[in-house]
């Protein structure tokens, strides 16, 4: 990395501000929308239009904290902005239980309002930067039209509107990769890690909500029981993440440079980041039926979520670290394949029993880390231990 290159991204560099952490919070309140949605149809299609309605927030997130990233937006009139991102954004998370139903054309509308708000604030704080405004008006053609393909799937029925759903994040979500992330895109390293670790760790906080909906008033031995160890995975989950991942992926972050860099953001966050969100949602469903039904037997979809959905985290984790590292976690990995072949007893079992086999995997793939690499942890950790 060149000094003038270094000096450029350290300037890009700020605190994440209360204003992004208000939009954090409205997007975390999407997320408990996805699984209130999940919950209300624990069917294999309930969980497909919830994974959907999942990545298209998801990406509404992220081109925002694309934005935020290089730039500090909580000033002057485009903190104005902001507010009203927010407050659409709120809306689209209102209609998330309907985005399949009665509310479709709402979510759609307010979704595209949520991504145009995005591509006028962008242009606004690019007016005098030519590179940033060519690589937004590049970006704007995919933006608009995959968000309007959801308003149109808002007027059709069944296979139909699945299909116009695929379609339009199929549009989102590869235009990026088509279009390239080189030139004009900014991206401060330290910045951008931290939010996505931010995001990571509020999202988690959802599952604790989930034990909280599932535990309701009648706290008896099992129901406390569930509640303990569905902590118990929680704190693994946190674990995994930010006691070395995060800080080996920031390092090799703020390591890159240039179109390197944009690509690192682009595949290592803004599309692994997706699976460990997802899981977090799948998890925080089986988890809340687990705790509302601990003596008794999960059904397959809330079983395969409570196993699943801590192995889709997992394998995030290692889709993440494979890009930033070209190491793959062993570990994380075996663990993953563990608990997908835990399914069958996840369903055969009662469901205090079924989480107790996830807790203990979990909890197994930390302490295993923690002590075999505990010398290599320590000095990530503590860098100035090296010597």
């Amino acid at each position: 990395m060149s000094d003038a290159e270094r000096e450029l991204e350290s300037s890009d560099e700020h605190r994440v501000t209360p204003l992004e952490l208000f939009l954090d919070l409205v997007f975390v309140f999407a997320i408990t929308q996805v699984t209130t949605l999940l919950a209300d149809d624990p069917t294999w299609g309930g969980v497909l239009r919830g994974m959907l309605v999942l990545a298209a927030l998801w990406w509404a997130w992220s081109v925002y904290a694309w934005l935020t990233s290089a730039l500090d937006v909580d000033e002057g009139g485009i903190r104005l902005v902001m507010l009203a991102s927010m407050g659409t954004m709120f809306g689209v998370a209102l209609a998330v239980p309907g985005a399949f139903g009665d509310d479709a054309v709402l979510f759609g509308v307010a979704y595209l309002l949520v991504r145009l708000l995005h591509l006028v604030l962008s242009l606004i704080v690019s007016r005098d930067d030519p590179d940033r405004r060519g690589a937004i008006l590049r970006f704007a053609p995919t933006a608009i039209l995959g968000a309007s393909l959801l308003v149109l799937a808002g007027f059709l029925e069944g296979d139909e509107r699945l299909a116009v759903w695929f379609a339009a994040l199929a549009v989102d979500y590869l235009g990026p990769a088509v279009i390239g992330v080189g030139r004009g895109w900014r991206v401060a390293p330290e910045h951008f890690a931290e939010r996505h670790g931010l995001i990571i760790l509020i999202a988690l906080g959802e599952s604790m909500i989930a034990i909280g909906l599932g535990a309701g008033f009648e706290l008896d031995a099992g129901v406390l029981a569930a509640a303990a160890l569905g902590i118990v995975v929680v704190s693994a989950l946190w674990w995994l993440y930010f006691d070395v991942a995060a800080i080996m992926e920031r390092t090799r972050l703020m390591q890159a440079t240039g179109l390197e860099l944009h690509r690192l953001a682009l595949h290592a966050y803004s599309y692994c980041h997706l699976p460990m969100i997802a899981g977090i949602v799948l998890f925080a469903l089986g988890l809340k039926t687990t705790v509302d039904h601990v003596g008794e037997h999960l059904d397959t979809v809330p079983a395969v979520a409570l196993c699943g959905g801590a192995a889709l985290y997992l394998l995030g984790h290692v889709a993440s670290l494979l890009r930033t590292t070209g190491r793959v976690f062993r570990r994380r990995t075996i663990g993953a394949l563990v608990l997908l072949a835990l399914i069958p007893a996840a369903v055969a079992i009662p469901a205090l029993g079924a989480l107790a086999l996830v807790s203990t995997v979990c909890s197994l793939v930390v302490a295993y880390e923690a002590i075999r690499h505990r010398e290599h942890r320590v000095v990530l950790r503590h860098p100035e231990l090296a010597d």
